[in-house]
């Protein structure tokens, strides 16, 4: 055995040193356009559908190559290889991060303005969201039965929404954060023009007679829709070298994107693989487009039926691996007391193994194997991927969790790997362009050569 110190230690590299940054540059410029066009996330699935319809792929699902839309809120690629019996190579991420809804009734006027009642959805805090320019984006189901797609502040010239805070100079109050800013304060102003020969609610009228020139749309088509407050940011280089990418929705559209590119990409791969984008990671995968909701099974029955009645599905997914695709807490210089650095991924140094989540000495999550880890390690390395190792914070500090927990119960072996994210679950977030690069270069090495 060698005790040459060069084989003996694990030394890391900047992807900087290591791929073009032509090369880096071309894929962020796709990603990073993706991401602005993909602000929720039926956008999202649209979005990655209309790609992948281009691209060959099919709603039929026994085609080799083919989609599967769950409630225009989840979506599954599968590619279908003849050896079925030995299990699939999946890869999951969701598709949905921290916004702000609108309430099921939520036009309010007081004082002459008109304003939006809201509630948050998934952690934030809460002060990032105030006196920034905000979109409204989702669909509201009207009364006549027609679906109508809702858009207003995300294209050039159109009014933003904006959250108004307290001026500093009336602002005398020493209180916590969580005192000072309340999900109830989270209410954008929506106008301040009153409809004319109208004494009551006359902004409100104003507004609604705006909206049902533009969408044909009432208060009553409005009660319940699904509308949301996003960021109206563009997706921008960041940094004085632009070696980073500032936007909206990195956690998680960025696992999505490289997962999604990966499979669109990957050739002679040695099994089967799906590619799994869901809905509600952020508030507990609950729900019908959730983690929990397993459409994507149902499917892999009726495949199995049609292709191999002898295989039990079951026995399948218990063969498969599964990369959880999730972003990791970067290492931000400022915060340093919350991390602990020997396990506290860099910006620029290759996606990001995470082997257990979870809080409180590891409750509420998955660990992987050494056995599995190891073999994604390994082929990492064989590959030449760059790849470093996370936790999110020290130890009693913070704690999260992922997707792969319900992938581990039904026994599949996983694994979280996605790009380390400064500012996570913030209205803008950064990540670094050679990190996503490698992630995508990540996730298609594994569909490509991983066998089991």
């Amino acid at each position: 055995m060698s005790n040459n110190s060069e084989n003996l230690l694990f030394k890391s590299e900047s992807v900087w040193k290591k791929r073009s940054r032509e090369e880096i540059e071309k894929f962020s410029s796709e990603y990073s356009g993706f991401l602005t066009n993909s602000k929720t996330e039926r956008l999202t699935v649209k979005n990655l559908v209309s790609v992948a319809k281009k691209l060959g792929f099919s709603d039929d699902i026994f085609s080799d190559r083919f989609y599967v839309i769950n409630k225009d809120k989840t979506v599954a690629f599968f590619k279908i290889t003849d050896n079925l019996e030995d299990g699939f190579n999946i890869i999951t991420a969701h598709i949905d991060s921290p916004r702000i809804d609108l309430k099921p009734r939520f036009l309010f006027e007081d004082d002459g303005i008109l304003l939006l009642k809201t509630h948050y959805y998934g952690g934030i805090k809460k002060y990032q969201w105030f006196n920034i320019p905000l979109c409204l984006k989702g669909v509201v189901l009207k009364t006549d039965g027609s679906l109508v797609e809702v858009s207003i502040g995300d294209a050039p010239g159109e009014p933003v929404l904006v959250i108004s805070d307290l001026l500093p100079h009336l602002d005398k109050e020493d209180k916590k954060v969580s005192e000072k800013f309340l999900g109830e304060d989270l209410s954008p102003i929506a106008g301040t023009i009153p409809l004319e020969n109208e004494e009551k609610e006359a902004v409100k009228l104003y507004v609604l007679k705006l909206l049902n020139e533009k969408y044909g749309v009432t208060e009553k088509d409005l009660i319940g829709a699904d509308l949301s407050l996003v960021p109206a940011f563009e997706t921008r280089g960041a940094g004085l070298d632009s070696s980073l990418i500032a936007g909206y929705g990195h956690d998680d559209r960025v696992c999505a994107y490289t997962a999604f590119r990966a499979i669109i990409d990957s050739k002679s791969q040695k099994r089967s693989s799906i590619v799994l984008l869901f809905d509600r990671e952020e508030i507990g995968s609950d729900g019908n487009t959730g983690a929990k909701e397993r459409f994507w099974i149902r499917v892999l029955k009726k495949i199995v039926e049609h292709n191999n009645p002898n295989l039990d599905v079951e026995d399948l997914i218990e063969k498969s691996a599964v990369l959880s695709g999730d972003v990791a807490a970067g290492l931000d210089p400022k915060y340093k007391t919350v991390m602990e650095p020997l396990n506290a991924p860099k910006l620029g140094y290759g996606t990001v193994l995470v082997k257990y989540t979870g809080v409180r000495g590891k409750s509420g999550t998955s660990e992987a194997s050494a056995e599995f880890f190891g073999k994604i390690r390994n082929l990492f390395i064989e590959n030449d991927v760059s790849w470093q190792v996370g936790e999110l914070g020290k130890v009693d500090q913070g704690g999260g969790g992922t997707v792969a927990k319900f992938f581990a119960e039904l026994g599949s072996w996983v694994l979280d790997v996605g790009p380390a994210v400064l500012g996570m679950h913030s209205p803008y977030e950064l990540v670094s362009k050679a990190d996503v690069l490698e992630t995508y270069l990540a996730y298609k090495t594994f569909l490509e050569n991983f066998s089991g």
